[in-house]
């Protein structure tokens, strides 16, 4: 059956305009990037500097700003939670993306991994399953001044009309490659995803290829599982 959609688009040049920026939360990103990205073994520049550039702060609910660079996930609302920094960093790391190249992320949740994107100059088509969050990250982002092209469904279905992604990831747990999206990347694109079920799960990085997708294996990881009706009976 096929998935229904709403479209919101969010798209407006890249960079922050926000004002509820000041010092000491600058200073804390700054301390974030240093200790928990670079000094965790995140190498790309490219990558420390987006994250360095993007106000995670302005990514969680207010009650938890004073958390909000923290090295943790944090829950966002409706069962769901915005990634641990070092996690997002890692995986747009090994995804290497840059300008211009378009990238389908499934699980937009607060919008802060579309943001990174943004940062990095990459043509970002997002899609969330919850309504609500959906509505939420396209105003976020909107505001904030990211360029992310936002819409409401099932991402196991992918965006086909917006196809082909040089690059997909999934920030929700599926317990395999969802065919659809598989199909709807360039050959040689790259997908990153959790692999698994509730209770074990694989970072893995996969290649398309004229014979499949090469997996490589990047090491366990926690996610809230991928939802939508034909999933639920996997977790």
């Amino acid at each position: 059956m096929a998935a229904v959609v709403v479209v919101l688009s969010s798209c407006v040049s890249p960079g922050v305009t926000t004002s509820d920026d000041d010092e000491s939360l600058k200073l804390a990103r700054q301390r974030m990037v240093e200790r928990d990205l670079r000094g965790e073994g995140i190498r790309d520049e490219r990558v420390l500097a987006a994250m360095a550039a993007v106000p995670r702060h302005e990514f969680v609910p207010a009650r938890l700003r004073a958390e909000a660079y923290a090295d943790r996930p944090l829950p966002i609302g409706s069962g769901q939670t915005i990634s641990q920094p070092y996690v997002v960093a890692l995986m747009t790391e090994k995804l290497r993306v840059g300008p211009g190249q378009k990238v389908l992320e499934i699980g937009t949740g607060s919008g802060y991994q579309a943001a990174v994107l943004a940062q990095l100059g990459c043509e970002v088509h997002s899609i969330e399953i919850v309504p609500e969050l959906a509505e939420i990250a396209r105003l976020r982002l909107d505001t904030l001044g990211f360029r992310v092209h936002v819409r409401s469904g099932d991402g196991f279905f992918g965006w086909p009309e917006a196809a082909p992604f040089d690059a997909v990831i999934i920030t929700a747990a599926s317990p395999e490659l969802p065919p659809k999206l598989v199909e709807q990347m360039k050959d040689g694109g790259r997908i990153i995803l959790p692999l698994g079920g509730s209770d074990s799960q694989t970072l893995v990085l996969g290649t398309k290829t004229a014979s499949g997708v090469d997996i490589e294996k990047i090491g366990g990881v926690a996610f809230v599982p991928m939802t939508g009706e034909i999933r639920k009976s996997e977790f």
